[in-house]
């Protein structure tokens, strides 16, 4: 269920900062099938946070849509089963 609700980002490419429109989502790592365990993260009243597994960092921007990301191609959809 949560596959279809919440956002998932990933950071394949390596950057630095990635800006994301949500400010709850799954943090992955890695595209499948070197991600990481699939970390719940919530920013709550910051617009900053740390993944505690990978040590991305992900930055609010309320500009994005809720499942964008930029760089673009960060955001990952789990695929139908």
């Amino acid at each position: 269920m949560s596959d279809t609700v919440v956002p998932h980002f990933q950071n394949d490419i390596g950057a630095e900062v990635i800006r994301v429109g949500s400010k709850r989502f799954l943090c992955i790592g890695a595209t499948p099938p070197f991600d990481h365990p699939h970390e719940f993260l919530d920013m709550g009243d910051e617009d900053d946070k740390i993944c505690p597994y990978c040590s991305t960092l992900y930055r609010y921007d309320p500009s994005l849509g809720a499942r964008r990301s930029e760089p673009a191609g960060c955001q990952w959809e789990p695929l139908a089963a």
